[in-house]
């Protein structure tokens, strides 16, 4: 029961990293803002990049809250996992 626990809690980060990180580059590569997947993106990820954008601020128009993101996503499955098998 456990590995298939963690089976999905990895894919559901995993997921979610890659989501932030295709965001990221997609308008590199022209994509507007307007795009369906693009809107998809936004919507799932806009909930974490939003509170990190108020205390990092963007240097020389780069926005660094997705690496911000990424090592806070990170940090939460690593926590997870840790309180997980204190308990088992």
């Amino acid at each position: 029961m456990t590995g298939i626990f963690w089976a999905l809690l990895k894919l559901l980060f995993s997921t979610y990293s890659f989501a932030i990180i295709i965001r990221s580059f997609l308008p590199w590569l022209g994509v507007s803002h307007y795009h369906p997947v693009m809107r998809f993106l936004i919507d799932i990820t806009e909930p974490l990049l939003a509170p990190l954008r108020r205390f990092i601020p963007s240097v020389g128009g780069l926005d660094f809250s997705p690496m911000v993101a990424l090592l806070v996503v990170w940090a939460v499955e690593q926590a997870i996992r840790t309180v997980f098998m204190m308990i088992m």
